[in-house]
């Protein structure tokens, strides 16, 4: 989940000045500029709603169940951005997948498109784009369309992995060379910016190339274009887009549904290299939690463990359609699966809502996270929504 720049926005289609820093290759990277919409800090600040101690918002994987479609998994999608925005939710983001028949989010800019004509008001982005599979020009344009489809409500995340094995990784990017993607990943970041502010220096390669919907169609004849354009953020695991969105001044996600062990660190890590941008005057972490909230324990615990199930086949080589909870219970698991399964549920908050109340209450303050972002991995979509809705009663959460 990422971001980029520091200079002040310019509408008069001049280049501007300001905070910058410099890549390992001498390329610049700044933070996002500021916007003059109205749209305070281009929308990274959230508010937090009833009694939760911090904003709180959705990452949806778009999970696909066995005996269920992908048609059904995104409608699903739809109708769980519908809830977040009617429940008060901050934001609702998907995340970058591909060759995994249990998720069916392998085209976020097209998600993202669909799910802006059935909202109005919450903001809608990428958990994230996996920058290194894709050509920067190619982002700045998917994203300043949906800027344009939805103006002030569209985030840019922005991940250096690849989202799926290295076989894979290597078909997107028609090379073997994976590495290179994600080493040249501030110099991509950088070309990416500056696609997306239509500001390559004169004499650049690119100075004459932009990206549409985007700036220049201000600067045009008779252009009345909005100058604005989507705030990026830094996703990490590990501490490398820590420390990067701290130099930028950058808002950071921290995926600790998957990396809790290096969540504190990576936080500290964060702040502790923040350098206040035109972006930010002081840093802004959110953290992805996987968390499910049920009716009673024990159903929490059924879902829950459909989840565990996948990933135990995921990272066995095995990646398939999320299992029922039926199947994950009847499950004869191996020694070594049962302890990589209790070892993941303990990270997963799950319970009554009160319960998963508590345990996201814990977490903040433990954290210091400045948001929260939920994320429910469960067989069926019947579950992640009742999930959303006892986890919005438990909060307060306003029905808007």
């Amino acid at each position: 989940m990422d971001e980029i720049r520091g200079d002040e926005h310019r509408g008069d289609g001049h280049r501007g000045g300001g905070n910058h820093a410099e890549d390992s290759r001498g390329g610049e990277i700044r933070g996002d500029r500021t916007r003059d919409d109205g749209h305070d800090d281009a929308g990274i600040h959230g508010r937090a709603e009833g009694t939760a101690p911090v904003p709180l918002s959705v990452l949806d994987l778009m999970t696909v169940g066995k005996g269920r479609t992908s048609t059904q998994a995104l409608r699903t999608g739809v109708d769980l951005a519908r809830l977040a925005e009617r429940r008060g939710f901050h934001r609702y983001w998907v995340a970058e997948h591909h060759s995994m028949p249990g998720v069916a989010s392998s085209s976020p800019a097209v998600i993202l498109a669909h799910l802006a004509a059935h909202t109005e008001r919450i903001r809608l982005g990428s958990g994230g784009v996996m920058l290194p599979n894709h050509a920067p020009l190619v982002i700045a344009e998917q994203f300043g369309t949906l800027e344009a489809m939805a103006p002030g409500r569209v985030d840019l995340g922005l991940g250096r992995a690849p989202g799926t094995d290295g076989a894979t990784a290597a078909a997107l990017r028609r090379s073997d060379r994976l590495n290179e993607g994600a080493d040249d990943f501030p110099q991509q970041l950088a070309e990416l910016t500056r696609f997306l502010d239509d500001d390559f220096p004169d004499g650049h390669p690119y100075a004459r190339i932009h990206a549409v919907p985007g700036p220049v169609q201000a600067t045009a004849d008779g252009g009345v274009q909005s100058p604005g354009r989507p705030p990026v953020w830094l996703l990490g695991s590990s501490g490398f887009s820590a420390r990067l969105a701290g130099v930028l001044g950058l808002p950071f996600a921290f995926a600790h549904h998957f990396s809790a062990q290096n969540t504190i660190p990576a936080l500290d890590l964060y702040r502790d290299s923040f350098r206040p941008s035109a972006v930010l005057d002081a840093p802004y972490a959110l953290i992805g939690v996987a968390a499910l909230a049920a009716d009673d324990e024990r159903e929490a615990r059924r879902q829950v463990l459909s989840g565990a199930l996948s990933m135990v086949r995921l990272r066995t080589g095995r990646p398939g359609l999320v299992p029922t909870p039926e199947e994950a219970e009847a499950y004869d698991y191996s020694p070594m699966e049962r302890e990589f399964v209790d070892s993941w549920l303990t990270n997963i908050v799950h319970g009554t809502a009160d319960q998963v109340r508590t345990g996201l209450d814990d977490l903040a303050k433990r954290t210091g996270a400045d948001e929260l972002m939920i994320t429910a991995n469960a067989h069926g979509g019947e579950a992640r929504m009742r999930s959303y809705e006892l986890i919005a009663d438990a909060y307060g959460l306003p029905t808007l």
